[in-house]
């Protein structure tokens, strides 16, 4: 894998643990030679990802829409910085440039980002592994919502699965590394996506 996209907070939340594993996860990332794809800001998570990355001799790509460079503030010392038109451009540009996918703890800009991502991958418009970190639990309540989409239909085990989730990165990365897309001909040939 030469570069993984991270989706995450532009905020610190109130765990000492998310900023760790943000910290933890760019690091790793440059130590390993992988590079971080991210959404350009030098606050929150991605500034702990970012910052602890570029220590660590990493390449980090930063991608921000000029409309929210201010609120997000733009990270100056990245490898490289696309200052785009639309959320829309830098979602996709994330995906072009990356070979899979991490979400570590965020809000609503994190959950868009991997839902659109892993629905993505649902309907077949990539072939990348989704990963979620999740850190001291953040996420339980979200998994347990998916888990009760499946229970009630609207989600099938095929679908729940495409979705690589630990509570540690040295797990989610192995699963990551070892991931195998799937054959989707069977699930997109079925009329009740």
């Amino acid at each position: 894998m030469k570069r993984l996209c991270l989706f995450c907070g532009s905020s610190s939340g109130t765990k000492p643990q998310y900023a760790a594993a943000a910290a933890d996860f760019g690091r790793t990332l440059a130590e390993r030679g992988i590079g971080l794809v991210y959404g350009g800001g030098r606050v929150g998570l991605m500034g702990a990802a970012a910052d602890a990355a570029l220590a660590a001799g990493g390449e980090v790509i930063g991608i921000i829409p000029a409309a929210i460079r201010d609120l997000e503030v733009q990270h100056d010392g990245c490898t490289e910085m696309h200052v785009v038109d639309s959320m829309h451009v830098r979602k996709q540009l994330m995906h072009d440039l990356s070979d899979g996918f991490v979400t570590l703890p965020g809000g609503h800009g994190s959950f868009d980002e991997l839902f659109e991502t892993i629905t993505w991958l649902q309907l077949g418009y990539h072939r990348k592994p989704v990963g979620l970190l999740n850190v001291a639990g953040y996420y339980d309540p979200l998994l347990a919502m998916l888990d009760h989409a499946l229970e009630e239909g609207f989600l099938t085990p095929f679908v729940r699965q495409l979705l690589l989730v630990e509570g540690e990165l040295e797990p989610l990365l192995a699963r990551l590394d070892d991931w195998e897309a799937p054959d989707l001909r069977q699930w997109l040939a079925r009329h009740d996506l």
